[in-house]
């Protein structure tokens, strides 16, 4: 296993990072301070779509190209990807100047609501609470929600909140948890015109 990181400007929010396994084969490029424009490629068509709410509703310019072994199951593929995308946004977060930090966000989608909070705390803690009713949307393993974040959480070495307050529709489940967790990462990620050039921790370090 190798994750090749680029090195990234200061002031410049983007990074490229590549993973290579035995399992997968994956490079994710983001822009912090994009757009919303999404190019992605995982075999999975609903992650694709889950992962494009991240970019949309997150302004985040998002590349994934993966290339993994789903001829087994999707858990390989799914897992490191968040944790690729996890390393790509450490890598664009840097030391946190001027960032927020905190993030929030409710989003509801027909009878589904879900509550996502986000905190760029350095410390990787995930509490995740969502009673999917189907274990499949399309050929994506609902089970697997909880793997892409875990990944993410342990390599962007945040502390993140996941609860779904109200859903019958799995899709409309998980579509609610992938677009809040886009806004609070949107939120946690602004820069805080008042806080200027400092860490946002009375530690002096994130």
């Amino acid at each position: 296993m190798n994750a090749t990181p680029s090195d990234a400007s200061p002031g410049d929010r983007t990074a490229v990072v590549q993973r290579n396994t035995a399992e997968t084969q994956i490079t994710v490029q983001i822009n912090i301070d994009g757009r919303g424009t999404a190019n992605l490629s995982t075999g999975i068509g609903f992650f694709d779509h889950m992962l494009d709410q991240i970019a949309r509703h997150g302004l985040i310019d998002l590349d994934v190209q993966a290339v993994g072994d789903l001829h087994i199951d999707g858990h390989h593929t799914v897992e490191d990807v968040g944790i690729t995308l996890g390393q790509a946004f450490a890598q664009a977060v840097g030391d946190k100047k001027g960032i927020r930090r905190y993030g929030h966000a409710y989003v509801p989608l027909d009878e589904a609501l879900s509550r996502v909070v986000i905190d760029f705390s350095g410390r990787p803690g995930l509490h995740m609470r969502v009673p999917f009713k189907s274990g499949m949307v399309g050929g994506f393993d609902t089970q697997l929600a909880f793997e892409f974040f875990q990944g993410f959480v342990n390599h962007a070495g945040v502390t993140l909140h996941i609860d779904n307050l109200h859903g019958e529709n799995a899709h409309h489940q998980a579509e609610t948890v992938f677009k809040a967790f886009a806004r609070a990462l949107r939120m946690a990620l602004e820069r805080d015109l008042r806080l200027g050039d400092v860490i946002p921790s009375t530690k002096g370090s994130l």
